[in-house]
């Protein structure tokens, strides 16, 4: 429209009189976009941005609507699909397809087929949306613009009534999140849980050159992934891999398969670095691959005989495991005689060196991981999930077979005998409303002491141990009132393109449910 024009529907006042700035006041803008071959608009107000699809997580427990989180410049965004909300058919994404960010509260990205145009709408040429009533459900709709950008009719969007019918909770983001409403803390107990849990070990089972090896969860720090860069050092003995940086604090690195006198291999994606913690020092063992997190009876557990002690050279494995009937060993490493390994000595000292070339604040770094939580991480499907490391009692295989009880709860999927005690077992894929997934050899059974009821919960895989800087979770949005309580938070870790969602042990099982649980037996 030109200058000309606009004038002439002034009554030929020009374009810097008091008429020309009234008119001009009243215009609205609006985006206009494709979903499912009808024309919709949004007033532009509220439009932070266009963007293209983004990589997404799924959440359990959320509305069908939601396609997941996006990670949105460090800020989580819920995606949700249009089609699926007004019941169209779904339909491939391609080059054309965005997701509309619309502010209601909080961020929130609506994928759209296309974006057609932003236009100037007066208010004239928007109609109530009663002549159409009959025919179509008008109770997302706000208006009809009629003969604008090329359509006939375009169906202005209500965007917070749809969100109110479709995420009841999602308003109120801003004032119920808190990060105090954080993960359980298992200090409340932990006097009466260590009276009655004296007599076992906790340990982290891990594989080197095809045999079994762990050690005290007290003394694991973490467990790491190969970094894509480690420093080597000059003139330093075999064992000594190099040094890596672990946020921002240099870590210094050892080979367990050169300590043992073991064949060499080549670190590859399976293989992980346990950092273990000895008083103020901490170092990083490279090993196979981590199995699992054990809780054994001190019954099962036997001092390794002196003649291999002494004279095999093997002073930092302290104990044998005996599992299954003795059919499978595991040796256990003791923390205090490993820091006293000449190669360890020598990795600290390498470190130490370094420190003092480069002024590295050790102290300041010590400090700083008070502000991080310890978490275990394990995968449903593609996502990953993480509980704190206090809330798990210990991880186990899946037996071959489940015990099926009569009249067990119709959640339960069954029961083990774990060391004589009955554990009632769940599927936590169906607790979460995933699809049932056939059984394999990277499930586990991660167990949790509920209302002091121990409960399995089957997963995909447990894949590490991670220290998780509590600068970067967030609460979750809260989608759903079960998501909400379970999923109530996240860790976006936007630099290692990760999004993990931190489950609530002790709401996965309440009430009556609960109660039910606790009469299982065989």
């Amino acid at each position: 429209m030109t200058t000309e024009s606009l004038d002439q529907k002034v009554d030929g006042s020009s374009p810097g009189d008091d008429g020309f700035e009234e008119m001009a006041s009243d215009t609205r803008q609006f985006v206009t976009f494709i979903t499912g071959n009808e024309v919709f608009a949004v007033d532009m107000a509220p439009v932070q941005e266009i963007i293209r699809l983004p990589d997404v997580v799924r959440v359990p427990l959320a509305p069908s609507t939601l396609d997941g989180l996006a990670n949105l410049r460090g800020k989580v965004l819920p995606i949700i699909s249009l089609r699926r909300m007004f019941g169209f058919d779904e339909q491939e994404h391609d080059d054309a397809t965005r997701a509309v960010v619309i502010d209601v509260g909080q961020p929130l990205g609506f994928v759209v087929d296309r974006v057609a145009s932003v236009v100037g709408v007066e208010p004239a040429q928007i109609e109530s949306v009663d002549s159409i009533r009959s025919t179509v459900d008008t109770e997302l709709l706000s208006g009809l613009i009629k003969n604008v950008g090329g359509h006939e009719m375009v169906m202005v969007l209500d965007f917070e009534k749809l969100i109110q019918r479709e995420f009841s909770q999602i308003a109120a983001i801003a004032k119920t999140a808190n990060l105090s409403g954080g993960l359980p803390s298992s200090s409340d107990n932990k006097d009466d849980d260590d009276e009655k849990e004296s007599d076992e070990l906790q340990l982290v089972s891990f594989a080197i050159a095809e045999q079994e090896y762990a050690i005290n969860i007290a003394d694991v720090q973490e467990i790491v992934q190969i970094p894509d860069t480690i420093i080597h050092v000059p003139r330093s003995e075999s064992h000594v891999i190099g040094v890596m940086t672990l946020r921002n604090r240099l870590l210094p690195l050892v080979d367990l398969r050169r300590m043992f006198a073991l064949s060499n291999r080549k670190l590859d994606e399976k293989s992980r670095i346990v950092v273990l913690a000895f008083g103020n020092a901490s170092v990083g063992v490279a090993v196979d691959s981590v199995s699992e997190v054990l809780r054994v009876a001190k019954s099962y557990v036997d001092a390794m005989p002196t003649l291999l002690a002494k004279d095999g050279g093997l002073s930092e494995i302290a104990q044998i495991c005996r599992l299954n009937d003795g059919k499978r060993l595991v040796s256990i490493i003791t923390a205090r005689h490993l820091f006293d390994h000449s190669a360890i000595k020598e990795a600290l000292n390498t470190v130490s060196d370094l420190d003092q070339n480069t002024g590295n604040e050790n102290t300041e770094v010590d400090e700083a991981l008070d502000d991080d939580e310890q978490v275990v991480i394990f995968r449903l499907d593609k996502e990953e999930f993480g509980v704190p490391i206090n809330s798990v009692q210990e991880i186990v295989r899946v037996p071959e077979e489940l015990i099926h009880v009569p009249k067990a709860p119709k959640f339960v999927e069954g029961v083990i005998n774990l060391r004589g005690t009955v554990l009632p077992v769940i599927d936590l894929r169906l607790r979460l409303g995933m699809v049932r997934e056939e059984r394999s050899d990277r499930q586990r059974i991660m167990v949790f002491l509920l209302a002091g009821v121990r409960t399995g919960f089957i997963v995909d895989s447990v894949a590490e141990v991670l220290k998780i800087p509590k600068t970067v979770i967030e609460p979750a949005p809260q989608l759903s009132g079960e998501q909400g309580k379970l999923l109530s938070r996240m860790a976006n870790m936007e630099k290692q393109k990760r999004m993990v969602q931190l489950l609530d042990p002790e709401h996965l099982v309440e009430g009556k449910e609960l109660e039910k649980l606790a009469t299982v037996k065989v």
